[in-house]
């Protein structure tokens, strides 16, 4: 395998050249090369172990055949396949299997490497080795056209500059420049008082590694994280081995060898438990821990250049899940399913909080003899002892000394005792069981309960003197996660509500006609009324449909849920395909129906947000909001009752989602509609005094809203955004920001730093007309050019089929979903995810791009040199516009039209060849044309050199992923021929259906493994 290190020569000319900046980079790139190599060189003695020299031998033929870096212009594509065309069934699955590890391991290795550079521009932001140079600023302002504006320069300076790129986002980057740039201390303080930001974990399941393998993945990480240890210790002494540095080594070795026997692929379709174990997996090992230390980093931050400034609540950073109460699609989540996971977080909190109970308990050994105490912790005690004489009688003598530690005795007891209440919950039917009876006074019955005994201790060490980290840390994770750890949001589809509706219409019999067939004016005045009388409309025997019941019964939940854990546990309700105003006020009535909302008063414990997902819908999102916000009742719901008008503050949470507009239109029409549908939501709701919370339906890939946080926050709207917003985290999104707590952190940081700095440095170029109306031009044609592919071509959807791994990828057992709603194999009704999932792993990415290369020509059709001119100042100057660029230059630079034309040749049907070349070659054609435009706008030579993190990290997977492909190929191809031989009757195959199936998935974890994306 060749070495991916640099020669010592090679390394001495380069730091005999550079600036002190370079060689920091230049040293860090080193160390990563470094780690590579030591995993490579692991994984060939594993395989040479495990498999033989044969295996290693025809991994290295098969990458020696590619190009190093992948995207070849031209490759021995015919000697590649004679190759893979001869191996067995068993030497194929080997070898993907190899290369799909190789993969997993260099994935750890770069987040590993990431985690350690993100702890060093922590250190050295923290001592002042980062801070800005004002003579380099004021050289910065000198050289722009507005320099009037150094809100404008900051802004694009942010997301343009390439030097230090790990420091800037951060906290300790931010607030000296806000201080620099004489940003009013009073209009931060009010933006930081509002600071609101949520992370929503979704039941999405574009993760493909099991659960098993990601255990794996954690310990080799920290074997990694030991061995840096060791060996910066020995270059501190200067030796180059030792003992412990080999013992380490062997322990990869092991590790990976265990791996390596280890199934890559689920044993069994996941249940939605399953899923909700998996996300609180990340809580469990990483975020819990995780979440104190960031605001102690916005603490620092703000103090060091604001002192005197007042810190936002703790929990300025919240989580929320689907996982467990999204039902979209998915018959498996019931209101019981849905009841076991609250139970289930509330489980795993408490569990924590016992944990870290019994560390203070170790910590907190005061004694009376060298400490006072205050009379509130020694009534407090004598309260207990009343109420508790069981822990009395047995702690009593022991702790007659150590009030502190008879305290956190009580304290522990009383979380156990609601572990044991929770677990008795758990295992009964939430909607029909009686609460079982507890004595109040012996547990605690929610997190304020509980916090309010850790400020006690907490006054109590602070009036002597005293201070203690890790109880600041327990009180900043109560107020943080409470008893429920994260809030979650229930989400169904607008056409179950109105066919629920018709069928309790209709066997009540209180219309003149099916409620299905009212137009739109009809159904909103009959709801109006409904809404606003106290009679009940749905029957308590409910004599309906199985899924009308449930419909119903799932509201009835969500008020058993807050009765029992709060209505923090569970208030928003997400309509997913909202259409009209009538879709908001079924939910309302439900919502009315189930003691949610009380007409009388205007009160409800229930918030009902719209998802709008298609471009049509998202163009009529601020018609259908502007019809609910002229509903007086629904205004008094959003401000807490009549009584609360002009009082409190109206909140509305408003979806948007990426992933179908995507699908319906393209990737940059998608992202303009939703673009100009903010800046619409925003107006109307400042027009009726409503304060409006965005909520982004952000997945994984380019394709379906993903990309980097911190620039996408830039580029919304410039006044969408006020402190608030709030977004999903899908699939294999989890692990690559959530397995290590450095990474973590630093994604946290970097969201809070967006939403501070976007809303603070407004930006203006959003409300040039002349550029939106480009804008409106650019995004027609690349609608236009996209769907006449997409949904006109009559070729394009066999195509699909025949050329990427969809019909595989719906058999992948990684999901409680189905891939299709409703069970129809057409376009219209595949979700998203399996669409992006499978073009992305035939290279060719399609929805990520396609249709942006024809709209920026027919721009500079108009006029070359002058439209070119105004496109690369759109790049530099308006962020919207430069986060589009940068979003399909990262899709370009994995694109691999070699490697997907090889799909085509194999798997297209010899009778289809004709009609299908022409859709592949309009395919590459727009290809070819968007990338020499991307290049021409951006001023790059190659894709990604504006980020040479980035496109280190592309090129370092493109070249294996090649033969990968070759492999997936071979595989589909049996695969299918087999099927068509079993179908005609007659099979000549030496494999199985199931074993060629196998084979084929394999691959498939493979190259997800490797383009670290699926869906």
């Amino acid at each position: 395998m060749s070495s991916t290190r640099p020669s010592s020569d090679e390394f001495s000319a380069s730091i005999t050249t550079a600036t002190s900046e370079d060689v920091t980079t230049l040293m860090s790139d080193l160390f990563l090369r470094h780690r590579l190599k030591i995993v490579e060189d692991l994984w060939e003695a594993v395989l040479r172990q495990e498999c033989g020299q044969e295996l290693v031998d025809l991994l290295n033929q098969l990458r020696q055949m590619c190009s190093p870096e992948g995207q070849a212009t031209t490759f021995t594509g015919s000697e590649v396949l004679q190759v893979v065309e001869k191996l067995d069934l068993n030497e194929a699955i080997r070898a993907a299997r190899a290369f799909a590890l190789y993969f997993q391991l260099i994935n750890i290795v770069e987040q590993h490497y990431e985690q350690r550079d993100q702890q060093l521009q922590y250190r050295m932001a923290r001592e002042g080795h980062a801070q800005p140079d004002p003579k380099h600023e004021r050289q910065a302002y000198a050289t722009e056209e507005d320099a009037g504006r150094p809100e404008a320069d900051f802004l694009e300076r942010s997301l343009h500059e390439s030097a230090s790129r790990r420091e800037i986002g951060t906290f300790h980057w931010l607030f000296p420049r806000l201080k620099q740039l004489n940003v009013p201390p009073q209009q931060i303080q009010r933006l930081i008082n509002q600071l609101d930001v949520w992370l929503v974990f979704t039941a999405h399941p574009t993760e493909i590694v099991r659960h098993t393998i990601r255990d794996k993945q954690r310990r080799i990480a920290k074997i990694l994280r030991q061995l840096d240890s060791v060996e910066d210790s020995l270059k501190a002494v200067g030796l180059s081995s030792s003992w412990e540095a080999d013992a380490l080594r062997d322990q990869l070795t092991e590790e990976i060898r265990l791996w390596w026997r280890t199934d890559e692929l689920h044993q069994f379709k996941p249940t939605v438990l399953d899923e909700v174990d998996h996300a609180l997996h990340y809580f469990r090992e990483v975020i819990f821990d995780a979440i104190p230390h960031l605001y102690q980093r916005l603490e620092e931050a703000v103090h060091g250049s604001f002192p005197k400034m007042q810190m936002p609540r703790r929990n300025f950073c919240q989580f929320g899940s689907w996982v467990g109460a999204d039902r979209d699609g998915n018959p498996s989540v019931t209101p019981q399913v849905t009841w076991q996971t609250a139970c289930y977080q509330r489980r795993m909190v408490l569990e924590r909080y016992v944990q870290s109970i019994q560390s203070l308990s170790d910590l907190l050994s005061l004694s009376l003899h060298w400490s006072d105490v205050l009379p509130d912790l020694l009534e407090s005690l004598e309260q207990d002892q009343q109420r508790m004489p069981d822990v009395y009688d047995r702690l009593s003598i022991r702790f007659r000394q150590e009030p502190y530690r008879l305290k956190l005795a009580y304290i522990r007891k009383r979380l156990e005792n609601a572990l044991d209440r929770n677990d008795v919950l758990s295992n009964g039917d939430g909607l029909q069981q009686e609460i079982p009876e507890y004595d109040e006074a012996t547990f605690y019955r929610s997190g304020d309960d509980f916090l309010a005994e850790l400020r006690l201790i907490q006054g109590n060490l602070s009036a002597t003197g005293l201070s203690c980290r890790d109880l600041d840390h327990l009180i900043c994770q109560v107020e943080i996660f409470g008893f429920n750890l994260a809030h979650l949001d229930i989400r169904q589809e607008s056409p179950r509500h109105s066919e629920t509706m018709n069928e309790i219409v209709e066997y009540l019999q209180v219309l003149p006609k099916a409620y299905n067939d009212m137009t739109e004016a009809e159904r909103c005045q009959w709801l109006v009324t409904e809404l606003q009388t106290r009679r009940p409309l749905i029957p308590t025997e409910m004599p309906f449909s199985d899924r009308t019941r449930e419909t119903i019964e799932t509201f009835r939940m969500v008020r058993k849920l807050q009765q029992e854990f709060g209505i923090d546990i569970c208030h928003t309700y997400i309509i997913s395909m909202s259409h009209d105003v009538s879709d908001l006020l079924e939910v309302l009535l439900f919502a009315k129906e189930a003691g949610l909302y009380d007409p009388v008063t205007g009160v409800g414990a229930i918030q009902v947000v719209p998802l709008f997902e298609t471009v049509e819908d998202l163009q009529k999102a601020p018609s259908v909001m502007r019809g609910v916000f002229d509903l007086p009742f629904y205004k008094a719901l959003l401000a807490g009752g009549f009584e609360s008008i002009g009082v409190k503050t109206a909140l509305q949470e408003v979806m948007l989602g990426y992933s179908d507009s995507n699908k319906d239109s393209g990737f940059l029409s998608s992202n303009w509609e939703i673009h100009k549908a903010q800046q619409a939501l925003q107006s109307i709701a400042d027009e009726h005094g409503v304060v409006l919370r965005i909520f982004h339906g952000r997945g994984g890939s380019v394709g379906r809203g993903g990309g980097p946080a911190y620039e996408a926050i830039l580029a919304q709207p410039g006044h969408s955004v006020n402190g608030r917003i709030k977004i999903t985290e899908q699939g294999e999104v989890l692990a690559s920001k959530y397995s290590l707590p450095e990474l973590a952190i630093y994604n946290l940081e970097t969201v809070t730093t967006a939403v501070i700095q976007g809303s603070l440095l407004h930006n203006k170029f959003d409300e040039i007309a002349p550029w939106q109306q480009v804008m409106e031009e650019l995004a027609a044609r690349s609608r236009a050019h996209y769907r006449a592919l997409i949904y006109e071509q009559p070729d394009f959807i066999d195509f699909f089929h025949q050329v990427t791994p969809i019909e595989e990828i719906s058999q992948l057992q990684i999901s409680s979903r189905p891939a299709r709603r409703g069970g129809k194999k057409d376009l219209a009704s595949l979700r998203a995810i399996p669409w992006v999932f499978s073009w992305t792993q035939s290279r060719f990415l399609l929805p990520s791009w396609y249709g942006v290369g024809t709209a920026l020509q027919g721009f500079l059709d108009e006029a070359p040199e002058k439209h070119m001119q105004l496109l690369r100042h759109f790049y530099y100057k308006w962020p919207f516009f430069k986060m589009a660029i940068s979003r399909v230059e990262m899709t370009l630079s994995k694109v691999d039209l070699q490697i997907a034309g090889h799909y085509v040749d194999e798997l297209t049907q010899p009778e289809d060849r004709e009609r299908f070349a022409p859709v592949f070659e309009q395919i590459r054609n727009e290809y070819l044309l968007t990338r020499e435009l991307v290049l021409t706008i951006t001023g790059h030579n190659r894709l990604l050199d504006g980020d040479p993190e980035l496109q280190r990290s592309v090129q370092l997977r493109n070249g294996t992923i090649v033969p990968l492909g070759f492999l997936q190929v071979s595989l589909l191809k049996r695969l299918r021929q087999h099927k068509t031989l079993a179908a005609s009757g007659v099979v000549r195959s030496r494999y199985s259906k199931g074993e060629l199936l196998r084979g084929a998935l394999l691959t498939i974890n493979g190259i997800a493994a490797g383009m670290r994306n699926t869906g």
